[in-house]
C-alpha cells in the first residue's frame, strides 16, 4: 500500500518516477497566468499567519467551508480572529477527501513548511503556530515564497486602467524573478450596464490622457493603453468571457451602439453581442500587431447568488460552469481574424469538460505552420485543475493534437502558496506517459520522453511566449 503524499505521490510506476525526478521536478516555473497581488510582491509582504497567507481571498476554500456548514462569520466575517477562521478550515479539511483541496492543502503544508501531519481539528493549533512562526521569518516573505518554489516568471492579470506602478517598482528594485503584466480588458467591453460602463470609461479616459465621446475615441484610448502595457513588458492579453461572440456588424452600427450607451441608455441584447464581437476583434488585431499571445477563458456563469454578490462582491465563491453552445461562434470569431491574417498566438481554456474535444479539434482548424502550437488547448482551468480534469485535458489534446507542443500548467491563483500545483500537474503528466510506457503504448526511450516532459514543464512556454 502506498503512503499518502510520499515521494511517489501520483506516480504509479517506475517509469513515471524516473520521468518526474530526472526530467520534471527541477524545471523552473513559468506561471504565465495568475492573479497574484502585484503590490504584495513589490512591497515584499510578510504574512502574519497562515490564515492571511492561505484563506484570504481563496474562494475554493470558502466554497468548501460553506458546504461543510461553516458560518460566513468564520469565512469572510470581520468579527472572528485569524486563528478562529483557520480552525474552522481545519475542521473542514477531513471532509474534503477526494476533493483536490485535500491534496493541495497537504502538499502546500509539506513543501513550504515541512509539515507532514494531516490537518484536522486536533492538529489545527500546532500547525497554525508552526506555520505562523515560519511565515514571520524573512525568507518566507512573498518574494521568498516565490524563490522557494523555483519560480522564474509570473504574469499577473491587469486592467487597462492599471498604472502598473508596482510592476515598475519590482523592475527598479532588481528582483530576479520577472513579474510582467497581462492585459485584461473585460470592463472595456462590458456595456450591459450603461452607468457602470460610463464610470469605467471616465477612468480609462483619465489614464489615457484623452476624452472618450465616440467609439473611435474608445479604440484610440485602448490602443494607447495597449502600447503602455507593451512598453512595460506585457506580451499576453486575457479575456474572461461567458461565451464567444461572432455577430455580423459594421462600424456604423458599433459607433451608434456606443453613442447610445455613452448617453446613459442601456443596449439591447443583440446590441451587446454585436459590440462585444467588434471589441474582441479589435483586441485581437491589437495583439497580433504587437506580437502578443491572446488568452480566452470562457464558460463560467458568474455571481449566481445575487444576495451574496451584493453582500461580498465578485470572486467570492459563487461562480459555476456554464453550458451555452459555443462551437460555431468560437469558429466564426477565430475565422474573422484568420481571414485577415491577424490571428495572434491563441490559448483557449474551457470550463465545461464537455468542451474538451471541441476545443482540441478547434485549435487544429487554425494552425498555420508559422509557430509550433500556435493555437493552444489551455490547461485544465478553475473547476478542471484537479487530477481528473488535468488527465482529461491531456488525453483530449493527445488524441486530437500535439501534446508535445503544449505550453503546460499555470496556477490561476491569488495565493503565494499555490505553486505546488505545478508539481501536481507535472506528476500527473509523468504518470500518464509512464503508464503508457509500462503498457507498451509508448517506446521506453527516456531521452525522447524526457525531452517531451521538460518541454511541457518549461521550455515550450519559454519559447512560445518569448520570455
Amino acid at each position: 500500500m502506498k503512503k499518502f503524499l510520499d515521494s511517489d505521490f501520483l506516480l504509479q510506476n517506475k517509469t513515471a518516477e524516473k520521468l518526474y525526478f530526472d526530467y520534471a521536478e527541477k524545471m523552473p516555473i513559468i506561471d504565465y497566468h495568475c492573479h497574484l497581488p502585484v503590490k504584495d510582491i513589490a512591497e515584499n509582504r510578510q504574512f502574519k499567519d497562515l490564515t492571511e497567507a492561505w484563506l484570504e481571498g481563496d474562494h475554493y476554500k470558502w466554497r468548501a467551508m460553506r458546504a461543510n456548514g461553516i458560518s460566513e462569520d468564520f469565512i469572510t466575517g470581520k468579527n472572528t480572529s485569524p486563528e478562529e477562521k483557520f480552525k474552522k478550515w481545519a475542521e473542514t479539511v477531513p471532509y474534503t477527501l477526494r476533493n483536490p483541496l485535500y491534496h493541495w492543502t497537504h502538499l502546500e503544508l509539506k513543501r513550504y513548511f515541512g509539515i507532514s501531519d494531516l490537518l484536522n481539528k486536533e492538529t489545527a493549533t500546532g500547525i497554525f503556530q508552526e506555520a505562523g512562526n515560519k511565515l514571520r521569518q524573512e525568507n518566507y516573505s512573498c518574494k521568498g515564497l516565490m524563490r522557494m518554489m523555483n519560480v522564474e516568471l509570473v504574469c499577473t492579470t491587469d486592467d487597462p486602467v492599471d498604472s502598473l506602478e508596482y510592476h515598475q517598482k519590482i523592475i527598479e528594485e532588481g528582483f530576479e524573478i520577472k513579474v510582467l503584466p497581462a492585459f485584461r480588458p473585460d470592463k472595456a467591453m462590458a456595456i450591459e450596464n450603461a452607468r457602470t460602463y460610463n464610470s469605467y470609461l471616465e477612468q480609462l479616459a483619465e489614464v489615457a490622457g484623452t476624452t472618450i465621446l465616440s467609439y473611435e475615441d474608445l479604440l484610440s484610448a485602448l490602443k494607447n493603453r495597449h502600447q503602455f502595457f507593451h512598453d512595460r513588458g506585457c506580451r499576453l492579453s486575457d479575456h474572461g468571457i461567458e461565451t464567444f461572440f461572432a455577430e455580423d456588424y459594421n462600424e456604423k452600427e458599433i459607433s451608434e451602439i456606443f453613442t447610445k450607451v455613452r448617453s446613459g441608455k442601456d443596449a439591447t441584447l443583440m446590441e451587446i453581442r454585436k459590440f462585444k464581437t467588434a471589441m474582441l476583434v479589435e483586441f485581437g488585431k491589437m495583439d497580433h500587431r504587437a506580437g502578443w499571445v491572446q488568452q480566452y477563458h470562457y464558460g463560467a456563469i458568474r455571481n449566481n447568488n445575487s444576495f451574496m454578490y451584493n453582500k461580498l462582491g465578485p470572486d467570492t465563491g459563487y461562480d459555476s460552469i456554464g453550458d451555452e453552445p459555443v462551437a460555431k461562434n468560437m469558429s466564426r470569431f477565430l475565422n474573422l481574424l484568420a481571414t485577415e491574417n491577424k490571428l495572434a498566438k491563441t490559448i483557449l481554456y474551457n470550463l465545461n469538460p464537455a468542451d474538451n474535444e471541441l476545443v482540441a479539434t478547434m485549435t487544429g482548424n487554425f494552425q498555420d505552420g508559422s509557430v509550433p502550437g500556435k493555437l493552444q488547448f489551455g490547461s485544465g482551468w478553475w473547476f478542471l485543475d484537479q487530477k481528473n480534469g488535468i488527465e482529461d485535458q491531456i488525453n483530449s489534446l493527445s488524441n486530437l493534437g500535439l501534446l508535445s507542443r503544449f505550453v503546460g500548467m499555470l496556477t490561476d491563483s491569488r495565493s503565494f502558496l499555490s505553486y505546488p500545483r505545478h508539481e501536481y500537474f507535472r506528476r500527473i503528466l509523468c504518470n500518464i506517459i509512464g503508464s503508457d510506457v509500462e503498457a507498451g503504448l509508448l517506446p521506453n526511450d527516456l531521452s525522447l520522453l524526457g525531452k517531451m516532459v521538460r518541454d511541457i514543464s518549461y521550455y515550450n512556454a519559454k519559447n512560445y511566449f518569448g520570455f
